[in-house]
């Protein structure tokens, strides 16, 4: 807040690939996570001076900024969703996947590496298909590995909410991964 340039520099490097997964697990773009990424960041400098150690820990403050940023991005680019198909394909640009999802990991068969890859796309498409208000709390809880109380903050509502809203999620990304792979069999 004094104006630290390495301060800042720690803040982004820290919190940099946090923030750009939840983004990219809501946009389900890598160009769009990367921009909305930049937004969080540039909201962030801007209200630095807001954050209160009172209130909560500085990762909720920033998943907060996150949050409402994308929420913000989801009403104003609502109208161009409803004309996208629901079974438009994941974009084929290597890039639209975050670096974590792109790194080999040695120790893998490329037969296990193949199935791994094509079962996380399933499950970012069939996330893409829930309700922003259930994505974002399966997101937070089982991506973000936040808990309840960090998540019901966040997302200011109470924690019953969330966790309703996290089991409804789960049933529902469930019944679509089983019409997905009923399809495929």
């Amino acid at each position: 807040m004094a104006g630290d340039a390495a301060a800042w520099e720690e803040i982004v490097r820290r919190y940099h690939r946090r923030i750009y997964n939840i983004c990219y697990r809501f946009a389900g773009s890598g160009d769009d996570a990367q921009d909305l990424t930049q937004d969080v960041f540039i909201k962030m400098y801007k209200t630095l001076d807001t954050y209160d150690v009172e209130r909560g820990a500085f990762m909720t403050w920033v998943t907060t900024i996150t949050r409402n940023l994308l929420v913000d991005h989801f009403r104003k680019s609502k109208h161009a969703r409803m004309t996208d198909s629901l079974d438009a394909a994941p974009s084929e640009h290597d890039g639209a996947m975050p670096l974590s999802e792109r790194i080999q990991d040695k120790g893998m068969p490329p037969d296990a590496q193949v199935q791994s890859r094509e079962t996380g796309e399933a499950v970012h498409l069939a996330l893409q298909k829930l309700s922003p208000e259930l994505r974002e709390a399966v997101i937070l809880r089982d991506l973000q590995d936040m808990d309840y109380k960090e998540i019901a903050t966040v997302l200011r509502v109470p924690e019953g909410t969330v966790k309703s809203r996290i089991n409804r999620g789960r049933a529902e990304l469930a019944r679509l991964l089983q019409r997905t792979y009923r399809q495929v069999v």
